[in-house]
């Protein structure tokens, strides 16, 4: 019991960390624009994608060397935030 609520603590805190279920792959373009998609490096680079707060959207890419950058600026997203293992912080800014 303890030990399972140490988990969900941990997981609380630190949602990207604490794996509880298997990744699932999610259809990569819901919810993302075609050009943001394209700056991703394409459909075939993203491994999963889901929003992770208002403000903020948490991609998986099979290479990082594919994303641009300058294209993502251009396609509305103000910052981006490179973590390990080709994961990828979108920040998107408040939805209008």
């Amino acid at each position: 019991m303890f030990e399972k609520m140490q988990r969900a603590f941990w997981k609380a805190l630190t949602p990207d960390l604490v794996v509880d279920e298997p990744k699932q792959a999610v259809q990569p373009v819901v919810g993302l624009a075609g050009d943001i998609v394209e700056a991703l490096g394409g459909v075939d680079n993203l491994k999963s994608q889901k929003p992770v707060a208002l403000t903020r959207v948490r991609v998986e890419l099979r290479d990082v060397g594919q994303m641009d950058r300058q294209a993502l600026n251009r396609a509305g997203v103000p910052g981006v935030m490179l973590l390990d293992d080709g994961v990828v912080h979108l920040i998107t800014g408040l939805p209008h």
